[in-house]
């Protein structure tokens, strides 16, 4: 599954899942353009010649920015990754408006913007895989995440509709659902939290973020010609 003259952009790339996606696009041979809002992150990603963009892409000119600058580097986009998210957890009765407005301007808007900007190209070339990444909480729905659950089960259905609007021009779209996985967040949790979760997942253990980029890889690659609009989970289990 070489990715070899394939083009990717990877949001959220500077740590944890998307950090694991874009190194194992990387390793195979894609050209990257990575984006995040740590500066100092990113430097490590210079260091290899990658493409580096600093931007909050919650910003739709800062999203079209991302979008010209992989233009302007390398030609074309063969794979945009939408896997930028942040969480701002709390009770829905005492839920501040911007910690709503954030989590569905970042999570979900943010897709939008990409998907918008990128979405031309693609279709100019015949081809072209987005891959959201959601959540399984956008499934299930967890209690403190009101604004995070909106926001991942957004994307799926976002997915699933970009899906119906690109397939005759050859762009695929899908959506991954990681569940627990080991990322500075979950690192975070408290033992007995912990517990309580692993107690849920058939398989007794939390996920890695390579468990999540080797799916995204397959999505991603020219070995994925007839999946689309589709949302796969990583998750051990859980959701069942």
């Amino acid at each position: 599954m070489s990715m070899i003259d394939k083009v990717a952009v990877v949001t959220g790339a500077t740590r944890g899942i998307g950090r694991a996606i874009a190194e194992r696009l990387q390793a195979d041979g894609a050209s990257l353009v990575v984006c995040g809002r740590d500066a100092a992150r990113l430097k490590d990603w210079e260091q290899s010649g990658v493409v580096t963009v600093k931007a909050d892409i919650a910003d739709p000119d800062a999203a079209a920015g991302l979008v010209k600058t992989a233009l302007d580097s390398w030609g074309r986009i063969d794979i945009l990754v939408n896997n930028a998210g942040i969480t701002r957890d709390g009770f829905l009765m005492r839920m501040p408006d911007n910690d709503w407005n954030d989590v569905l301007r970042t999570n979900l808007s943010g897709a939008f913007y990409l998907c918008r900007a990128a979405i031309r190209s693609m279709m100019k070339q015949r081809s072209g895989h987005i891959v959201n990444i959601s959540s399984v909480i956008g499934v299930t729905g967890n209690a403190g995440q009101t604004n995070y659950a909106a926001s991942k089960a957004g994307l799926i259905g976002f997915t699933k509709a970009l899906a119906r609007e690109t397939a005759q021009r050859g762009i695929l779209v899908n959506a991954v659902a990681p569940g627990y996985i080991e990322t500075d967040m979950t690192e975070a949790m408290a033992d007995k939290h912990r517990e309580a979760i692993l107690q849920q997942i058939p398989l007794g253990r939390t996920g890695t973020p390579q468990d999540v980029a080797d799916l995204v890889h397959f999505l991603a690659s020219d070995r994925n010609r007839y999946i689309t609009g589709q949302t796969i989970h990583v998750d051990g289990g859980l959701v069942i």
